[in-house]
């Protein structure tokens, strides 16, 4: 199963993106042999600052045709990271294709993209700058792959 993370903004070369880069380098790698990945990342940019919608019409052309998507939105779902890793796993055994993150800009994911969601997700009840909720995601997806391959990374 491909992931694919979609999110609004553009990382620019820094300790951020490197971070980023790592984690999701790894997740393909490891995820590779348990049939996830590889990871990519697609971003968009509304730089006429149209707002939410015109920002939801981008990520739409950026996901993957009937990918399962996940929104990352602090009204979403708090989950363990084992509940992570056997979501992705369930999908994965149910044949799902491809999955896709979305992360959307300083005000949010649309609510009609939202309401579209196989899942929303969220990172804790806290609002996370967009550029930090993709660094958290890329490593709970590494950390997932790890899981699932019996890696000693997840200690509980």
């Amino acid at each position: 199963m491909k992931l694919t993370i979609c999110a609004v903004g553009r990382l620019r070369k820094g300790p951020e993106a490197d971070l980023i880069d790592d984690y999701l380098t790894r997740a393909t790698r490891t995820g590779r042999a348990l049939g996830l990945g590889p990871v990519t990342v697609t971003e968009v940019e509304d730089k006429k600052g149209s707002g939410m919608t015109a920002e939801a019409a981008l990520l739409d052309r950026a996901l993957p045709t009937n990918a399962r998507i996940i929104a990352l939105d602090e009204r979403g779902t708090l989950m363990t990271s084992p509940e992570f890793a056997d979501l992705l796993a369930g999908w994965r055994d149910d044949g799902t294709q491809d999955t896709a993150f979305v992360i959307g800009g300083a005000d949010g994911i649309d609510p009609a993209l939202r309401a579209r969601a196989d899942h929303s997700l969220s990172f804790g009840k806290m609002v996370w700058p967009h550029m930090l909720a993709r660094a958290m995601l890329a490593e709970q997806i590494y950390r997932a792959t790890t899981i699932l391959a019996g890696s000693p990374y997840h200690r509980v």
